[in-house]
């Protein structure tokens, strides 16, 4: 419980980063972030720790249980980090849901791998518009020559995935019903989108 997640957000209530509820407690307590209710009322530490902890998840200390914040509010962060999704293959098995953009099914990571929609033996190149997830008997099938070449239709184009500030650490992590309100429909869709270490 006590390393499950908690959406943190700037002083404009927008989304910033994702951590620990380990971490969360150590901004509350020391002033840095607030917790914030189903209600969108602000607490410091000792007004959220007299809190009821029932009905809720919650950590237990020696003499009261503590009701887990799922969302905290930054006290003096206003600014929206920049950043990008990095380029991996990870991302791209994300992206493309790990599921083959030629035959459309979805697979295990171990029977994916990557294959360039234009092939670099034409000049294509290894940028996210270029590559795609696809399963070993797709990506022998088409060899080194272009889709239309090769008989074969993308299910989708490729693209490059906008960023969004939850995407960082994103990794085996979930959105919380409290998280709703502050996250994009098209985030809280990408964000659920499992990672996995390879």
């Amino acid at each position: 419980m006590i390393e499950s997640a908690v959406l943190v957000l700037n002083r404009n209530y927008q989304p910033v980063h994702v951590t620990s509820v380990k971490r969360a407690f150590s901004l509350l307590y020391q002033g840095v972030a607030k917790a914030i209710d189903e209600q969108y009322k602000l607490y410091e530490f000792a007004d959220w720790a007299a809190l009821s902890a029932a009905h809720h998840d919650c950590i237990t200390t020696v003499n009261r249980s503590i009701r887990i914040p799922r969302v905290l509010v930054l006290s003096a962060y206003e600014y929206l980090p920049k950043g990008r999704v990095r380029f991996s293959r990870l991302n791209i098995y994300a992206r493309d849901q790990d599921t083959c953009q030629y035959c459309a099914r979805t697979l295990p990571r171990s029977e994916l791998n990557l294959d360039h929609v234009n092939p670099r033996s034409q000049g294509g190149k290894t940028t996210w518009e270029n590559v795609v997830c696809s399963c070993v008997p797709c990506n022998l099938k088409k060899g080194g020559r272009t889709p239309e070449q090769a008989g074969m239709k993308l299910s989708r184009r490729p693209f490059r995935p906008k960023w969004t500030p939850l995407f960082r650490g994103a990794i085996r992590r979930v959105t919380y019903r409290e998280w709703l309100p502050f996250l994009r429909v098209e985030d809280a869709s990408y964000w659920n989108v499992e990672l996995l270490d390879e």
